[in-house]
């Protein structure tokens, strides 16, 4: 057991002190001494304790490790310190806190989480999307400034143009192995077609797909929109409301 009075350690059954001769009990080694102070720490873990009720539990973690620590050093100061039930309280109100607003903070931001991934998925459909307007200008250097054959401008982007099997995908989309279709009306018209004339579109999963307006897709981005290269090379994110004013015939 401690000494209360100098904090010296004896055996469980000294009567004495062996350093200062105090007279010890049984209950020394729990009853702190009349003059112990109150932990700081097991005082911190309180105060932000309470606190994390008001900062969205930003302090219920700081509150539960040194309500731990204090405890542990008032069990270790041989009753040169008191506070365990405020830092027990430190820790309890923590805790209570954490499972209160910890499912409201979650159900604030999975919705926001889910929008900024959709949204990353949208941009990497775009970048596939402008790869391939790309390999479409390199397809039509060597073809006297015309496009491949709507029917078969997959396969002869890859043959020709060194196109990456990779980018025929949206990121969006559950399905390949490409979500993208062409316009059949760009056909024969290749540099000479208006640059505001929809050239690819985001449609159902295929291959070699072409068409109109009656096989696009805003699917991939949960009915928001779809992407659009359109014949100069820009891609943009059409959103559903503006899609019946895009061009798909040459005036």
């Amino acid at each position: 057991m401690y000494c209360p009075k100098c904090g010296t350690e004896n055996p469980d059954d000294a009567q004495l002190c062996r350093s200062c001769s105090w007279v010890l009990t049984s209950i020394s080694t729990v009853a702190p001494s009349p003059d112990a102070k109150t932990s700081g720490l097991a005082i911190t873990s309180l105060v932000l304790g309470i606190l994390s009720i008001f900062t969205l539990f930003l302090t219920s973690l700081p509150a539960i490790i040194l309500g731990i620590i204090g405890i542990f050093k008032i069990e270790k100061s041989a009753g040169q310190l008191k506070g365990k039930g405020l830092a027990i309280a430190g820790i309890v109100v923590s805790g209570v806190s954490l499972i209160l607003i910890l499912p409201m903070m979650l159900g604030i931001l999975m919705p926001a989480l889910s929008r900024v991934r959709m949204i990353a998925q949208r941009q990497v459909c775009a970048t596939n999307m402008s790869a391939l307007g790309k390999a479409m200008l390199i397809y039509a250097s060597d073809y006297n400034d015309m496009f491949p054959l709507p029917s078969k401008w997959c396969d002869l982007l890859i043959e020709h143009a060194d196109a990456s099997e990779s980018i025929f995908c949206c990121k969006g989309a559950c399905e390949g192995p490409c979500n993208y279709a062409m316009n059949k009306n760009i056909e024969g018209l290749g540099a000479d077609a208006p640059p505001d004339m929809v050239l690819l579109f985001e449609t159902s999963p295929g291959w070699n797909q072409c068409g109109g307006p009656d096989i696009l897709s805003t699917d991939n981005h949960k009915g928001e929109g779809c992407n659009v290269l359109f014949n100069d090379g820009y891609v943009e994110f059409v959103k559903i409301k503006d899609i019946n004013n895009l061009k798909w015939m040459a005036e």
